[in-house]
């Protein structure tokens, strides 16, 4: 990790900047702050941050606002820190493209440590595209073709917009057609953590894959149930 990665702090509370701030440059990272929501997708549209740390309720914009708008032009992963930890604000999180979700009040060593997985992803993930001749070959699966390389998904030769996330739970798909894969198997793929106890993110992130790819929700990925998930491999 090196401190050209910079992370944004988007929150209209400045006891919480000021702390995250102190423990990320800490850690070694740049830092930026924004204090509502229009300041914070002024920096985003920038282009020069890495990972945003984004609250939900904001004057201006709220959080969804942004992170509706960011994901029409960028894949900048995006840490929500909300007070709301219930179930369907997660979900919504998620579904607008959040990469991960922190739940209000939170240890700020926790927050250091889950900026620091995306960070170490994205470092992986620029690492093998950029492998020229050690590069992984493209997985093929049916009319779905991984590209490895440019890490991007094509379904009959049109690219489907996914998230860090996503992009590593369907290589574990497409590296094992027709193999069921857990709950946790597919947790600790594409979130690069310990899967310590049931939630939904999975089912989440499952879902909006379905959607990405077609209109009938098995059609690629089948929900086995009580075991978990497989990609069919067709006929």
């Amino acid at each position: 990790m090196t401190a050209t990665q910079t992370v944004l702090i988007a929150d209209d509370d400045a006891d919480i900047r000021e702390v995250l701030r102190l423990y990320l440059e800490n850690a070694g990272y740049a830092v930026l702050e924004a204090v509502d929501g229009r300041e914070a997708m002024s920096l985003l549209d920038e282009g020069s941050i890495d990972l945003c740390l984004l609250d939900i309720m904001m004057p201006a914009l709220d959080g969804y606002q942004v992170l509706r708008r960011l994901r029409q032009t960028s894949h900048v992963p995006v840490i929500v820190i909300s007070a709301k930890g219930q179930d369907p604000e997660k979900i919504l999180g998620l579904q607008l493209g959040a990469d991960d979700y922190l739940v209000k009040p939170f240890n700020p060593l926790e927050a250091v440590a889950r900026v620091g997985a995306l960070m170490r992803r994205l470092s992986y993930d620029a690492s093998e595209a950029h492998g020229d001749a050690s590069a992984p070959p493209d997985l093929a699966v049916r009319d779905l073709v991984l590209d490895r390389t440019a890490c991007r998904l094509l379904r009959g030769g049109r690219p489907i917009d996914l998230t860090s996330v996503e992009y590593r739970i369907m290589e574990l798909l497409m590296a094992n057609p027709g193999r069921v894969f857990t709950k946790r198997q597919i947790y600790e793929a594409g979130w690069g953590e310990e899967y310590l106890a049931a939630d939904n993110n999975v089912m989440v992130c499952i879902s909006k894959l379905r959607a990405k790819l077609d209109d009938d929700a098995s059609a690629y990925i089948r929900t086995i149930r009580g075991l978990g998930y497989r990609l069919e491999k067709g006929d």
